[in-house]
């Protein structure tokens, strides 16, 4: 990027990065990669004498603002130097470049529109201490706006920058907010040129209110002198609109009804700190920074200890029903597993690691307990039969002599015992036999014989006609 203007010998120009009318604010570089942010006051310095009354306001303010740094506090932007640009004679302030988006751009898309409850109180927080900071020293910032507030990305605090409204004098600061000030964010008693540490609280308020709602309580809807007098009159006069009710219709499309409504539960000590710093009147408003620090941390700590005390009661209370049943689940795993090794001993089964299971052994055969007790009465009667029929097999006496018996005799009556052998038996039986088929071949013969004769005469007479045909 081509240079501007010269600043001053070692410091190089890398262009602007905003302009207004209380100066314009460059991007510049040290000696080597060390990046810086330059604030160039509007009103020119000729000479660098106690007589021009210019370089002497300048001189005493810087002074003050470089007391800011001799206590290093996280959240105020860091002076570096300050002088008179070579060119231009222009008075400068030099500060530490911060990387990161301002506040209000926080707001834009992708973002959304309003910040949670949680990442507001840690802004009102952070840039509570920052004002504390300086009014201990006695700085009074002067231009406290979202856009003077810048969110750094390395360190993710909020930061409080741009001291250059407090260099000017009261009838240049007078100017510069009437034609060219951030009215939406200025005090009623600014209008009149007046910048006090209750200025700063006013404006700190109307922060709160507008990453809470989306937008400030008195928005500028133009540029021309008219709206700005409006705006003026409105801080003046009319009442701030009620800060729940805007919250509640700026709410994301994308944040869920149960979200919804738990960032709709603004805490009432954030509510009463917001009001008090939006007073019409200085003395109605928290003296300086200091004071508005202390209320914040008390109110965020005893808020957060009646908090944190239900959340760690319901939390206890979680955690021991998980445990009863963690506990139940345990035993009856604990029982599932004693009987299943009870099973495992009793099947003789073993965990194969190829299978990722457990198998039996391939020669053991499960049975049922009914089929086993049939097999055993089984087996038993089996045996008894073969043992009644083993012992108990009756065998001739060896006294007795065989008899051979006729048959005429074997089976008439008395009938008596008398002993004989199985031959005698059977000769029997067979001359009985024999006896009947005797008996009946003559009957067969005399059955047959007829029917015999009949079939000759047929077959004479068949044969006779053939004969007789032939002729």
């Amino acid at each position: 990027m081509s240079k501007v203007f010269t600043i001053t010998e070692g410091l190089e120009n890398l262009g602007a990065l905003r302009t207004g009318g209380q100066g314009s604010v460059y991007k510049g570089r040290r000696m080597g990669p060390m990046l810086t942010a330059v604030k160039l006051l509007p009103t020119p310095i000729y000479a660098e004498s106690e007589e021009d009354k210019n370089y002497l306001n300048f001189r005493n303010e810087v002074v003050k603002l470089r007391k800011v740094n001799e206590e290093p506090n996280p959240n105020v932007v860091k002076i570096l130097s300050s002088g008179i640009t070579e060119s231009g004679s222009l008075p400068y302030i030099e500060m530490e470049y911060i990387d990161g988006p301002d506040l209000c751009d926080l707001l834009q898309q992708p973002n959304d529109k309003v910040f949670t409850l949680k990442e507001v109180i840690r802004l009102a927080y952070q840039l509570a201490g920052a004002l504390a900071h300086c009014h201990k020293v006695g700085v009074k910032h002067g231009d406290i706006k979202s856009n003077n507030v810048k969110y750094n990305a390395g360190t993710g605090n909020y930061i409080l920058i741009d001291f250059g409204l407090a260099v000017l004098t009261d009838e240049e600061r007078r100017t510069s907010i009437r034609h060219a000030g951030a009215i939406e964010f200025m005090a009623p008693e600014q209008h009149d040129g007046l910048m006090l540490p209750q200025s700063d609280v006013y404006s700190y308020g109307i922060i709160l209110y507008e990453m809470l709602t989306g937008n400030v309580p008195f928005p500028l809807t133009g540029n021309g002198e008219t709206a700005r007098n409006n705006v003026r009159l409105a801080h003046i006069e009319s009442p701030v609109p009620d800060l729940r009710i805007a919250r509640a219709n700026a709410m994301p499309a994308n944040w869920n009804n149960e979200k919804r409504e738990q960032e709709m539960q603004v805490p009432h000590w954030l509510l009463a700190v917001i009001n008090k710093c939006l007073q019409k009147r200085p003395e109605n408003r928290y003296p300086s920074g200091v004071e508005l620090y202390e209320d914040i941390v008390s109110n965020s700590f005893a808020a957060d200890t009646k908090v944190n005390n239900a959340a760690l009661l319901a939390e206890n209370e979680r955690l021991q029903t998980l445990v009863d049943k963690l506990e139940k689940s345990e035993a009856e795993k604990n029982k599932e597993l004693t009987a299943f090794q009870n099973l495992t001993q009793q099947t003789a089964a073993y965990y194969d690691p190829q299978k990722g299971m457990y198998v039996r052994p391939k020669s053991l055969m499960l049975i049922s307990r009914g089929t086993f007790t049939t097999v055993v009465i089984a087996a038993l009667v089996f045996m008894a039969l073969f043992s009644y029929s083993f012992f108990c097999k009756k065998s001739a006496p060896e006294s007795i002599v065989p008899v051979y018996v006729k048959p005429a005799d074997f089976m008439k009556p008395p009938f008596m015992g008398r002993a004989y052998n199985y031959d005698s038996v059977i000769k029997a039986q067979q001359a009985a036999i024999l006896k009947k088929k005797a008996a009946l071949k003559p009957k067969k013969a005399a059955t047959v014989a007829p029917a015999k004769g009949k079939q000759e005469e047929k077959a004479k007479k068949k044969k006779r006609k053939k004969f007789l045909g032939i002729f």
